[in-house]
């Protein structure tokens, strides 16, 4: 929980519980394949640009009305962490936006889990790393790459957004470490929503109306909002390692999503590929709980305090 009116920028340890950081984790990917498939309804209207654009924009808003940044006093590298991490967060939303145009919720997400699958492995001890093979053998069943049925372009954007999922779980849990409550994420959301305003904004602005900004108010909460704010807390429970392997979940999320709401019903493979990332994901939870040592080692020199008042 923040207070926002007594907010530092040191940060305050929470209980480190890997349980807590998985079902927060295992929440954060609901609302992501949730609010995913919302916005495809109004892609319609605005494009796969234009809906990525309007919930970053509502969702800097929201965040920075929450969290007052200019109440706190940010390190330059920490502020610079800030940014990158904004950056990474619309490459993110823009790249997955376009890829969910032409190839499959499932498959998509599954092919931008290599991202943070790719954080696990690097980073995975012992166990971890065991995890993280079992995981791509399930990825691999949900893409079913000998088939040569899935667009060429759409996997290219969903690998691209790959990269930057890697680089926003490593850039989430630095963040996190180092700014207290949501103290970053009222940074770097106004950073991806300038980088989206710059590329997609102005062909987007004159097809807005109040319905359109009213839907896309509730897709921001639903999607970056209430999700990435779950990841940051989850991200100060768990090893980054084994927040990247408990991400097996999301293909599984999101494949079930797609059957319910888009009618994309999986193939065999696919059905075997999300027992497989089911099991990693199982494994990550029980194996996955962070080292405070660590965590410790990995903080970077603590921001000085926010201005009085």
């Amino acid at each position: 929980m923040v207070s926002t009116g007594s907010m530092t920028s040191t940060p305050v340890r929470a209980v480190n519980s890997a349980g807590a950081g998985s079902l927060m984790a295992v929440a954060s990917m609901s609302c992501v394949q949730l609010g995913l498939a919302a916005s495809i309804g109004l892609a319609a209207t605005l494009g796969s640009d234009g809906v990525a654009w309007l919930r970053l924009a509502w969702a800097a808003v929201i965040l920075v009305a929450f969290a007052r940044p200019w109440r706190l006093r940010f390190s330059r590298s920490t502020l610079v962490m800030c940014a990158l991490l904004g950056l990474a967060t619309a490459g993110m939303t823009l790249s997955f936006m376009r890829a969910v145009e032409t190839i499959p919720l499932g498959t998509a997400s599954a092919l931008e889990f290599t991202g943070p699958l790719a954080v696990a492995l690097v980073q995975g001890r012992g166990a971890g790393r065991w995890w993280a093979l079992a995981a791509a053998a399930g990825v691999l069943g949900l893409t079913e790459p000998w088939s040569g049925s899935a667009d060429l372009v759409g996997v290219l954007y969903a690998l691209g957004g790959a990269v930057c999922w890697a680089a926003y779980v490593l850039l989430t849990q630095r963040a996190g470490d180092a700014v207290d409550g949501v103290g970053a994420l009222s940074v770097s959301m106004p950073a991806a929503a300038l980088a989206a305003t710059l590329v997609v904004g102005p062909g987007v602005a004159g097809r807005l109306d109040l319905p359109v900004l009213a839907i896309g108010l509730g897709l921001a909460l639903l999607l970056p909002v209430v999700p990435f704010c779950l990841e940051l807390l989850a991200l100060r429970r768990l090893a980054a390692s084994a927040f990247g392997t408990l991400m097996c979940l999301e293909p599984a999320i999101a494949a079930t999503v797609g059957v319910v709401f888009l009618h994309q019903v999986p193939s065999i493979a696919a059905l075997a590929g999300l027992v497989l990332v089911i099991a990693a994901g199982i494994g990550a939870a029980r194996t996955g709980r962070r080292d405070p040592a660590g965590a410790e080692r990995e903080l970077q020199p603590a921001a000085p305090a926010r201005q009085p008042g």
